[in-house]
């Protein structure tokens, strides 16, 4: 890694800037340009934040502090919009209008996470509706569970974030947070607004270093009561496992099915596979991946989600007119090619895409004849890879759908109300769309899934509670 320069971007750790003795350089995934040199942290600094974090939580803050606080760097983020915006397209590559979508998201996770603060109140208990508890009642508070650690990935480096420690913090937590090394750069700013909004030291922390190492921190020391994890299945459910005394909140992958029944706005259909199957490049866990459609109207979907692929802007993520951006890194870019090839190996029909530009980004692909055994199929892709399946009616295409170990969201498309509400405890997923994207997320709705994609539930009401442990306060009323 280079050398220390005057331009580092520090770490933020008991309410200091903090730099370190090497840098990692931060680089454009469109054409590796430099953005900035960021420092570089290890097991050492993870400690000093906890330590930090211990300090600071041993002055809880006050709820209406907490919330102002958030109301505040809301406020704040707000003001610097095009700044957040413009450095969540530098690093991560996603073209500038998403990234203007992705702050204005982030402002209103931090918003609602301000609203739970002031809202999520003590419950009463009527213990005398026992016969043991006459005379007595029952205060149930919500207590801090202790210090969070939060690990985010690159694809959202602002909301997702934004998701982890506004809950958090609206909780009484104080947080270290690891952000992506791929992009660590929108969470550094959001340190420095909680900062400029008067948080008392040490109850924002961001450190960035070696992930396994600064994990490894997390969950070896006991202060540090929850882990939230966005990323990979397989990290995640590790990460678990090694540490079953804690609450560790996992948000993982997906192979997000889309049915498509033959009585469907096929328009409507293939517009929002466009849109939602091949923005920011196919990098969020619920991309469109598999299209299952009915055999009957098979070719006719196709028919019109060709050209509209075909018009979509690959390019600088930069330029606005930009839809389609860079994968984070060629190695990813490696890989899709090779599943691509893979696929097409294996019998599947290359319909479009499939190969680079002339910038070398990958071209929006659309497959079809594919198999669920296939990597495009049964993995997540993480990329601009849709695959169209045809089935033969209900039954088959719910199998279909279900056949995944993941079960983030999922989509249908049909006319027929009844079907699709009994398509929704079908579907072994945590949310179903109807007639709308299965890549839709409102931030505070109950985002989360089950099987292999995750065991909680974000949006700050619902994170909330992850949080903070009721604790029962049990009074015995005098002459009871």
């Amino acid at each position: 890694m280079p050398t220390q320069t005057a331009n580092i971007r520090k770490l933020l750790i008991g309410g200091n800037w903090l730099a370190t003795n090497e840098t990692l350089t931060v680089r454009s995934p469109f054409d590796g340009a430099e953005v900035a040199e960021v420092a570089w942290g290890n097991q050492r600094h993870a400690l000093a934040a906890i330590d930090a974090s211990q300090q600071a939580m041993a002055d809880p803050l006050a709820t209406h502090e907490r919330a102002r606080i958030l109301d505040e760097v809301a406020d704040r983020l707000r003001s610097r919009k095009a700044e957040f915006a413009e450095t969540i397209s530098r690093e991560a590559g996603k073209p500038i209008t998403a990234a203007e979508v992705e702050v204005d998201r982030a402002i209103q996770t931090l918003v609602f996470s301000a609203s739970t603060a002031r809202t999520f109140q003590s419950e009463t208990i009527d213990l005398g509706a026992h016969p043991a508890g006459e005379g007595r009642v029952g205060i149930v508070f919500r207590v801090p569970l202790g210090i969070a650690a939060a690990i985010t990935p690159f694809n959202f480096p602002l909301n997702l974030v934004a998701h982890k420690v506004g809950p958090a913090f609206s909780a009484g937590c104080a947080v270290v947070l690891k952000p992506a090394d791929k992009t660590p750069l929108s969470a550094i700013l959001l340190g420095e607004l909680f900062m400029e909004a008067g948080t008392p030291p040490g109850w924002i922390n961001v450190v960035i270093g070696d992930a396994r190492e600064i994990a490894g921190v997390f969950v070896q020391d006991e202060r540090v009561k929850v882990i939230s994890f966005t990323g990979s299945a397989e990290i995640g459910w590790k990460l678990r496992a090694s540490a079953p005394k804690k609450k560790v909140l996992l948000e993982l992958g997906n192979s997000t099915p889309l049915i498509v029944f033959a009585d469907a706005d096929l328009d409507q259909a293939s517009s929002v596979i466009t849109t939602h199957g091949f923005g920011f490049a196919g990098q969020t866990c619920i991309s469109i991946q598999r299209v299952i459609v009915e055999q009957s109207v098979h070719d006719k979907l196709v028919a019109k989600l060709i050209p509209r692929i075909n018009q979509l802007i690959v390019g600088n993520p930069l330029d606005r007119n930009t839809q389609v951006g860079p994968v984070i890194t060629q190695m990813s870019r490696d890989r899709l090619l090779a599943w691509i090839t893979a696929a097409e190996q294996q019998g599947a029909k290359i319909l479009t895409g499939g190969s680079l530009n002339e910038q070398g980004l990958l071209r929006p692909t659309l497959l079809t004849n594919v198999t669920q055994d296939m990597a495009v199929s049964c993995q997540e892709v993480f990329g601009p890879v849709v695959s169209v399946m045809p089935v033969a009616g209900w039954v088959e295409a719910v199998s279909l759908a279900n056949a995944t170990p993941f079960g983030l969201q999922a989509g249908v498309f049909t006319s027929d109300i009844a079907r699709a509400l009994k398509a929704v405890p079908s579907l072994e997923f945590g949310a179903v769309s109807i007639n709308e994207s299965p890549s839709f997320r409102a931030d505070q709705m109950p985002y989360g899934g089950i099987k292999s994609s995750g065991n909680t539930r974000e949006g700050p009401q619902y994170a909330f509670r992850e949080y903070a442990e009721p604790r029962l306060a049990i009074l015995k009323l005098p002459n009871a």
